[in-house]
């Protein structure tokens, strides 16, 4: 067989793309088992997000909720490409002094000021960072720039619900500090992934205008920070009644050995938390849809019925009908409406 150097090329370049495609799915993989909340409970949170807004706002974000839930992990993704994405995601509380949590300035001049901006790059900024998104937000609907408005929600609502989890608020951040390594991707990913279908997903909290943001993100920081001491003793407390073959699975990647948490002991620790994954879930969605409508009066309400194009049809008000009366009654999962059990695609870059 002859080949051309044009058909040389086209191999070499169709080549190029597999190779690529291998290299997204495997980087997918990883930051599935790492990401912040896991993707799934991300994605979700988004997707809650959007029925609690008023009508307006609300047919905008819905006509593109598909674009909101499968970019909710871009942040996490980031990080294999931007080397000053991982601060932005937590805060070492610890390394601020006691009691940091109600005693950080609500606003990252200030911090700059007490801490030095080192101090914050290297021990996290999460609560500033979701502030900066809310300014770019704010402004993205002042200029009533439509790809804008959607890449900083997408965003702010990724920071919002970090603030969420209770190991992005410590040193302690995976356990490693009191010998409970793995906790982390425990609590935020592979419980959720398992208990997902008891979980009550629907919400009666409307957008509600926040007047002062910077307290509002750092009290979610301080409600967080305030479950470390439970989840950390009742991870302790079941473990009594695992042997560690019953408490762990061995597996071996790579030619090395990797541990994680058994299927049996993370339903014995969800049961031992109760509610508390649940619960954050819930609070993080009603804090995101409240950054979304206070980003939004803030940027001067615009028409946003004007940016929805193609308008919204009777037929679009319909299925948002049923989609919000499917929520109401926690069926989104059973009427195979919740989109994070989806397969998606991360997109998008400002």
């Amino acid at each position: 067989m002859i080949f051309s150097p044009a058909s040389i090329q086209h191999q070499h370049i169709s080549m190029k793309k597999i190779n690529g495609y291998i290299l997204a799915a495997t980087l997918f993989i990883i930051l599935l088992s790492l990401g912040s909340w896991g993707f799934l409970v991300h994605k979700t949170t988004h997707q809650l997000s959007v029925y609690q807004l008023p009508s307006g706002l609300k047919k905008f974000y819905y006509r593109n909720i598909d674009y909101l839930v499968n970019n909710a992990p871009r942040p996490d993704m980031r990080r294999n490409t931007d080397s000053t994405e991982a601060p932005k995601h937590f805060i070492d509380l610890e390394k601020f002094g006691d009691s940091a949590a109600f005693k950080m300035p609500l606003h990252w001049d200030d911090a700059v000021r007490m801490f030095t901006k080192d101090t914050l790059l290297e021990y996290g900024y999460l609560p500033y960072q979701v502030m900066f998104m809310k300014d770019r937000l704010t402004n993205a609907f002042r200029l009533r720039n439509v790809d804008s408005i959607l890449f900083y929600s997408a965003d702010i609502g990724h920071y919002v619900g970090d603030a969420g989890v209770p190991l992005h608020t410590t040193v302690n951040y995976d356990g490693q500090l009191t010998n409970q390594k793995g906790l982390h991707s425990l609590w935020e990913s592979f419980i959720p992934e398992i208990e997902l279908s008891n979980y009550n997903l629907r919400s009666r909290h409307k957008a509600t205008y926040l007047n002062n943001p910077a307290e509002s993100i750092m009290q979610a920081i301080q409600q967080s920070n305030a479950l470390l001491p439970g989840m950390l003793a009742k991870e302790i407390e079941v473990s009594a009644s695992f042997t560690d073959t019953q408490k762990y699975r061995i597996q071996i990647r790579r030619g090395r050995e990797s541990k994680s948490y058994t299927t049996a002991f993370a339903k014995a620790y969800a049961a031992g938390l109760k509610n508390t994954i649940n619960d954050q879930l819930i609070a993080t969605a009603n804090l995101i849809a409240d950054f979304w409508y206070t980003s939004w009066v803030d940027g001067g309400k615009p028409n946003m019925d004007e940016l929805i194009k193609p308008a919204f049809t009777k037929a679009d008000k319909r299925t948002l009908k049923k989609e919000i009366k499917s929520n109401r009654h926690n069926r989104l999962l059973a009427d195979s409406l919740l989109r994070s059990k989806k397969a998606s695609v991360v997109t998008g870059s400002e």
